[in-house]
């Protein structure tokens, strides 16, 4: 009984370890992009996705994690000024956090800072290279800027660690069409 005991308090205390590491640091992460790559249908791949960016917007620190939160709401009402500040005050109290970066470069973006973004998005992609979601920022905002090469160049990277990415396909193709057509 005192074995059982033991086990099961391992078990617990693993599970315990496990979730406290949540971030892009995550072990469960190569497996997820893993089923990513391979998914067999829209619905797999859009369930790989749930759980990666579920790990990414784990923060290992409450504080951080409260500061993330109240970012990503007040980015989604609209008041950027103090989604911005939130975000800053993350990728200061975390700067191994990638979702940190990435989340202030969207906002930066939003606001149309576009070198303030894809310095971001640098940081973003050192911490996480697999970061499809910065990879298609960094090519929305070459796409803004009129540079299509650089925003394939994005999209295509996007699409290796996210095979399935609807946008990332869809800005990419056209994309293509029209480098074609210039040719």
């Amino acid at each position: 009984m005192h074995l059982f005991r033991a086990v099961a308090l391992t078990l617990g205390l693993l599970s315990l370890m496990t979730s406290a590491s949540a971030d892009q640091t995550d072990p469960r992460l190569d497996d997820l992009f893993s089923a990513l790559k391979t998914a067999p249908s829209p619905v797999s791949a859009r369930n790989a996705e749930g759980q990666i960016w579920t790990i990414w917007l784990e923060a290992k620190d409450e504080t951080v994690q409260t500061l993330l939160d109240k970012g990503i709401e007040r980015m989604r009402k609209g008041d950027f000024g103090n989604a911005l500040a939130a975000f800053t005050h993350v990728v200061e109290a975390a700067p191994d956090f990638a979702e940190g970066w990435n989340k202030r470069a969207t906002i930066y973006y939003l606001m149309e800072d576009f070198d303030a973004s894809l310095k971001d998005i640098v940081k973003t992609l050192d911490l996480e290279p697999r970061h499809f979601g910065a990879l298609s920022g960094r090519g929305l905002i070459h796409v803004r800027r009129k540079d299509l090469k650089s925003a394939l160049e994005a999209f295509e990277a996007a699409l290796e660690h996210h095979p399935q990415a609807t946008g990332a396909r869809s800005n990419a193709d056209a994309i293509r069409q029209i480098l074609q057509k210039d040719i």
